[in-house]
């Protein structure tokens, strides 16, 4: 069983819960069991969370004050429930532990917001494409964004696209490895992440010292990516998709959206954390299988997303939810993201994977001199 607790900071959605947690649970049968009890401690609603006010009828949900947590815990506990109870413990702690959680890449570590740099050396991004396909060009660009504050560069061979076409291992290779190699010898301490979903990609690129693996599928493409992370000890994205890039804009459904990405990211993290991987990050993949509603929902509902207990990215530059819904073309969508991604800082997000380095770092140190106390 999954447990996914929702935080509902400022106004609750069940009367007279203020400054409440919600937990999804598929248990009724066995909560049923205990509704005297539990009665006592909490109510059990079916709650609107979502963004445009749907009920979602799927989950069952327990909402109470935080202060009752223990008590709720006690009452799994005599019903030997432990390993629920334990689930909900861990899942509350990390919810409470995640603002002071440290985004850590290799021996650096920070403490505030990171910025990561997208280098784009594709012919066909949605954004970029065949901007940077020249190797010079890119590598400049590279120093460029270090130079701005970038705190890592992501670079990708690969477009990812809605629509687009996977590219051979030896083209992917081509376009990226000799930037990584340019990049570390003109920047030996930069830290670089390879955007890549095939494991040979990642491997070739570790070996040249890249600290980072994004892969765009969550380990769904090449599992032995996982293996790579390992063998390097470098850090790995794990993001959530739905569908391939080819696939993943057409038509989208979800029963509910933010305990399916939920389910996705902690399972998907428990087979990297098997095969070994030491530190990984999540992303809750904007855009890449979702409809521009659920886009705004999982940026609305970011904070749900701290209970797995891993430092959040959020991926939201220029994005065409963003575009379409007011009517923008993309070289027009850099204040429209900084606003985005200010609502993704404050609600959690520790990494902000952006095309717009210089306005990332301004907004970062701007939230920095209002917010720190």
């Amino acid at each position: 069983m999954i447990v996914q607790i929702s935080y509902l900071p400022e106004e609750s959605y069940v009367k007279d819960l203020n400054k409440s947690f919600s937990i999804n649970l598929t248990i009724s049968g066995i909560i049923q069991q205990q509704m005297e009890k539990l009665s006592n401690i909490c109510s059990f609603h079916k709650i609107k969370l979502d963004t445009f006010n749907k009920t979602i009828p799927a989950r069952n949900y327990l909402a109470f004050p935080e202060n009752q947590l223990d008590e709720l815990l006690n009452v799994f506990i005599e019903a030997g429930l432990q390993d629920i109870s334990n689930k909900i413990k861990k899942a509350a702690e990390n919810y409470k532990n995640y603002d002071q959680l440290p985004v850590k890449c290799g021996v650096v570590e920070f403490t505030e917001p990171v910025v990561m740099g997208i280098l784009n050396v594709t012919p066909d991004s949605f954004s970029d494409g065949n901007k940077y396909l020249n190797k010079n060009t890119a590598v400049e660009y590279a120093v460029e964004m270090i130079e701005n504050g970038a705190d890592i560069i992501d670079i990708g061979g690969e477009s990812t696209r809605p629509g687009s076409d996977p590219v051979s291992q030896e083209e992917e290779f081509n376009r990226v490895i000799p930037v990584v190699e340019e990049i570390i010898r003109k920047k030996p301490d930069a830290l670089i992440s390879i955007d890549t979903t095939k494991s040979k990609i990642a491997e070739e690129a570790c070996k040249r010292g890249v600290k980072i693996i994004n892969d765009i599928s969550g380990l769904t493409f090449d599992p032995e990516i996982a293996d790579v992370a390992v063998k390097y000890s470098a850090s790995l994205i794990i993001m959530h998709i739905k569908g391939t890039p080819q696939t993943m804009q057409v038509n989208p459904l979800y029963n509910d959206l933010i305990f399916e990405i939920y389910e996705f990211l902690y399972n998907q993290v428990e087979a990297a954390k098997k095969a070994g991987v030491k530190n990984i990050f999540i992303d809750p993949g904007i855009g890449f299988g979702k409809k521009i509603e659920h886009n705004f929902e999982i940026l609305k509902r970011l904070p749900d997303f701290k209970c797995l207990g891993y430092p959040i990215l959020i991926g939201l530059s220029r994005k065409s939810f963003l575009g379409k819904t007011l009517d923008l073309d993309i070289k027009d969508r850099d204040t429209v993201t900084v606003a985005a991604e200010t609502i993704a800082l404050r609600n959690g997000a520790k990494i902000i994977r952006t095309h717009n380095v210089l306005n990332a770092v301004k907004t970062k140190k701007l939230l920095k001199l209002i917010y720190t106390e």
